[in-house]
């Protein structure tokens, strides 16, 4: 679904991105996992076409992002308190993401009382604009956007930073839900090594703009990946490993 080959991006003489070549299938659920500074959300951003790279290209199903707008049809994303409309509530945010995509008012009344719990009370009917929200509140605002578009493929960066540990679990069993049974492609950005390594089914370790290890999860990727921050390397032959050509 996903191809990336020879991406390449640099700032300031020093590069921050350099992806020789990823393939993401359609259907897998891949996790994203490197310290600040590792190239992450740039290299989100430049799958979503928010920027351009220096070099090489990012396809989804065959077309290239850049220029093109057929894929913004199935792909549903959430980076930052950017993506939001700050001056609206989040019944007129999800509204308004609703009518883009030929729902009626109804439809989305239903679909965000599917995600009470999600919630957990803190979002609807409370007469606060996005903008008065705490930053874990414009989170839930923002995934449940996502959710709302019904995407073929869903990307977030960093879901679970500012949520509660009850929302975090409730987050993590709508995306195993969404990618098991109905498919979604999700790709996740996350500093959290316990929730990535159980949401995912692959884990991409990023260092200096470069995807160092490519993962398959096992039951003992996440004691791998802890040896890796904590040590500086992980263990040969411990993991299923992609080879990164």
């Amino acid at each position: 679904m996903i191809e990336i080959k020879n991406l390449k991006k640099v700032y300031g003489g020093a590069v921050v991105v350099n992806v020789q070549e990823l393939n993401i299938n359609k259907g897998e659920s891949v996790g994203l996992v490197g310290n600040n500074g590792a190239g992450k959300t740039t290299m989100f951003r430049m799958m979503l076409d928010l920027i351009r790279p220096d070099a090489g290209h990012v396809s989804s199903n065959g077309e290239n992002v850049a220029g093109h707008e057929n894929w913004k049809n199935y792909t549903a994303s959430y980076l930052d308190e950017g993506f939001l409309i700050d001056y609206l509530t989040p019944e007129e945010y999800f509204y308004f993401i609703g009518s883009l995509h030929q729902q009626s008012r109804a439809h989305v009344d239903d679909f965000m009382a599917g995600l009470t719990d999600f919630f957990n009370g803190e979002i609807l009917k409370k007469g606060k604009y996005i903008r008065d929200l705490s930053k874990g509140n414009q989170c839930k605002v923002g995934v449940a956007s996502c959710l709302l578009q019904g995407p073929e493929l869903l990307m977030l960066d960093e879901p679970f930073a500012n949520i509660d540990p009850s929302t975090q679990f409730r987050l993590k069993s709508i995306l195993k839900d969404i990618n098991k049974n109905r498919g979604v492609t999700t790709l996740i950005s996350s500093h959290d090594l316990n929730h990535i390594t159980d949401v995912c089914d692959r884990v991409l370790l990023m260092e200096k703009g470069k995807i160092i290890k490519d993962i398959a999860t096992s039951s003992s990727t996440l004691n791998e990946l802890e040896q890796y921050f904590g040590v500086g390397q992980i263990a040969p032959g411990n993991a299923a490993e992609r080879e990164q050509r």
